[in-house]
């Protein structure tokens, strides 16, 4: 019976730690190169942790509270992707999302840069006013160079 138990936790650890897999790399690749903006892009597997929940929103706080007018144009766009559904295999795999991920993808006239955010959103994902403070200087550093 003892056995049974120590395994069921250690695989209940396995598969939350597989669901809120954290990738880190940033990456640079090339689009349309009149193109300039940043998308905020929130991934995550169906079954998600409360971190998981508060990452997606308080993003959705910040974009919504400190850029909607960038919203509104289109120069920030904001993307809930499921990497656990088909047809979102080609973009999961482009960014590496196995699992909950939180990426700028950030393109400078066509030229698109990828920052990892999502050790930074695990650590302060349940706390809005510190998480929500740090993203905003992030897209604000980043809109800058736009």
């Amino acid at each position: 019976m003892k056995k049974t138990i120590q395994f069921l936790t250690v695989l209940a650890i396995g598969l939350l730690l597989t669901s809120c897999n954290s990738q880190n790399k940033n990456e640079t690749t090339s689009v349309d190169t009149s193109i300039s903006k940043i998308e905020v892009i929130d991934f995550h597997s169906t079954h998600r942790c409360m971190t998981c929940n508060a990452i997606e929103a308080n993003t959705k706080y910040t974009l919504n509270t400190y850029f909607a007018k960038e919203l509104k144009t289109d120069k920030i766009t904001f993307q809930v992707i499921n990497v656990d559904e088909k047809e979102k295999e080609k973009i999961a795999e482009k960014f590496e999302a196995s699992g909950t991920s939180l990426i700028l993808n950030v393109i400078k006239n066509g030229k698109e840069t990828q920052i990892n955010l999502t050790d930074f959103a695990f650590m302060n994902g349940n706390d809005q006013d510190v998480f929500s403070k740090e993203l905003k200087a992030k897209i604000d550093t980043e809109l800058k160079t736009l």
